[in-house]
């Protein structure tokens, strides 16, 4: 099997934290378990994903706020929050104040762009700003200068009994090196360097203009130079955080019906990777399957897992808690030591 560039130093998962409906306790406490687990496990990160107006984790601030008090060591992410939804103002003091009270492991992801079905939802969200709001990368930049310190107010002192901050309170001091940006495209690639951010990239990428002219577009190509031009933009050059977000589903110690699930799982999602879909172009990686040993194979030859050395594998979205805990365990115990990974703590 052929050695990586960069050997895998820190795994971890995300989860999109589903529940019932008619009890949300439940599912939000599974969540809150299957991070417990992966602290136990060794991973290094755990990351959990919005999901407004759905039977997900809409407010994953306060699920991680409850999970830095379950654990102590495993860092805890966002992948990602998506600022349409967010005053960058009362996340950066949501964000910090996470921050502050885990010890300083929160790994805050986040992206532009305006919420999912707008014109729906922004009468409700916006009812008095809807056309006014700017959904580009300067609403990053704000939430960047806030929780990097940067004034939010001409006005800080006392008055009368009350004393005032002119920066955002909590500050952490380390957070700001901890904002990671959820980027699918060059252009956002290279923003998130500019910006001296980490760069989260996920199974699905913007094929850009020509690619796929002369034959189906390659996914781990474009990644690859999504990579590349994040870091050409970034201080820190080759030593830039990027870390890579694929689907991958180990099935060593799983059951005869869970291979089958997996496998009909990853079936179904498999014809929206032939082509890029949409009129964002968006194209998406197919969902690994197999033994650790065959995943270790084909990661080791993607060729834009070669150049990072930190990953968030994304479970699927729709199995039970069970399948989770069989899926981080062959993770954490197979598939990692078979790609040099060795556990924290």
């Amino acid at each position: 099997m052929p050695s990586t560039p960069r050997p895998l130093r820190k795994l971890g998962f995300l989860t999109i934290g589903l529940f019932d409906a008619a009890d949300p306790g439940r599912g939000h406490e599974s969540t809150l378990e299957i991070i417990e687990l992966g602290e136990r496990l060794g991973f290094d990160t755990a990351w959990v994903r919005h999901r407004h107006l759905q039977y997900g984790i809409s407010s994953p601030v306060a699920v991680l706020a409850a999970a830095s008090q379950r654990t102590r060591r495993i860092g805890l992410g966002t992948a990602v929050t998506p600022l349409g939804w967010e005053n960058p103002l009362r996340l950066a003091e949501d964000l910090a104040t996470v921050d502050v009270l885990s010890g300083g492991r929160l790994n805050p992801g986040l992206s532009v762009g305006p919420p999912m079905h707008y014109d729906q939802v922004k009468g409700a969200l916006y009812p008095d700003t809807a056309d006014a709001e700017d959904f580009g990368y300067e609403r990053v930049r704000r939430l960047l200068d806030l929780v990097r310190g940067k004034p939010a107010t001409g006005f800080s002192g006392t008055e009368g009994f009350e004393t005032f901050s002119d920066v955002v309170q909590p500050h952490s001091p380390g957070l700001g090196r901890r904002l990671w940006y959820g980027g699918g495209s060059l252009r956002s690639a290279r923003w998130a360097g500019e910006h001296g951010m980490n760069f989260l990239t996920s199974s699905v990428v913007k094929a850009e203009d020509g690619e796929g002219a002369d034959g189906p577009p390659d996914f781990a190509a474009i990644q690859l130079s999504h990579i590349r031009r994040f870091r050409a933009h970034h201080p820190d050059g080759e030593a830039a955080r990027v870390s890579q977000g694929l689907v991958v589903i180990p099935t060593d110690s799983a059951s005869a019906g869970q291979r089958a699930k997996y496998a009909e799982y990853a079936a179904r999602r498999l014809p929206r990777t032939a082509a890029p879909q949409g009129p964002g172009r968006q194209l998406f990686a197919p969902d690994l399957v197999g033994t650790s040993a065959e995943l270790a194979e084909r990661l080791h030859a993607h060729a834009a897992f070669r150049e990072v050395d930190e990953v968030a594998f994304a479970l699927p979205f729709t199995f039970e808690h069970e399948d989770y805990v069989q899926i981080l365990t062959d993770m954490a115990t197979k598939l990692g030591p078979a790609l040099g990974w060795q556990p924290a703590g």
